[in-house]
């Protein structure tokens, strides 16, 4: 059973804001899979169970906050007895421009609330993540406004195919692992600087 656990913020208020990137991929994943997220049972998330050539799959959004989203993949993480190699977080991240993917297959949060929120509750680093850049705030923006923010007219003129290379990516991971996906989505000829 693999996991892929998209990071952002509940709130209708947020729905299309840059933080909330994470979100849209597992939402388009669903789509793909054919499969409704729903509340997940005892824990704070919606999440949906999909067969794929690659075995058996749960799709997550936790519920919590981003600061907290630990919580949401601790308890999914137990409940399906999920292999840490077996989970791959999707985020957003500033120190990547806008569109670039960078899969890694474990280190720190960089920053990252949600991601920090998840090495704490796992208490380690050793999961993979699918970071999804989201470039920079001009130098008189404060981060916390541009990651809240919506993304501007020409950032959602790419943004539809921007979800669909990190489903793609996700899908690879699914059936490849890790280092086949690295391989693949980390190579020059993918980034879109």
């Amino acid at each position: 059973m693999k996991l892929i656990v998209g990071l952002g913020n509940p709130s209708e208020v947020y729905r299309h804001s840059r933080h909330n990137i994470g979100f849209l991929v597992i939402r388009h994943l669903s789509q793909v899979f054919k499969a409704s997220l729903k509340k997940e049972k005892g824990i704070p998330a919606l999440s949906a169970k999909c067969k794929t050539q690659g075995g058996n799959l749960i799709l997550a959004l936790p519920l919590t906050f981003m600061n907290l989203s630990g919580e949401a993949v601790r308890a999914l993480v137990e409940k399906y007895k999920i292999d840490l190699d077996d989970l791959i977080v999707v985020c957003d991240d500033l120190d990547l421009a806008f569109g670039r993917l960078k899969v890694r297959a474990q280190g720190s949060s960089a920053g990252h609330g949600g991601v920090k929120s998840i090495i704490d509750s796992l208490g380690t680093k050793e999961f993979a993540r699918l970071r999804i850049g989201i470039g920079r705030p001009k130098a008189n923006q404060e981060a916390a406004e541009f990651v809240l923010g919506a993304f501007t007219k020409r950032e959602k003129e790419e943004l539809k195919e921007i979800i669909a290379k990190a489903g793609a990516c996700c899908q690879v991971w699914i059936k490849e692992g890790i280092t086949k996906t690295m391989n693949i989505f980390n190579s020059r000829s993918n980034e879109n600087e």
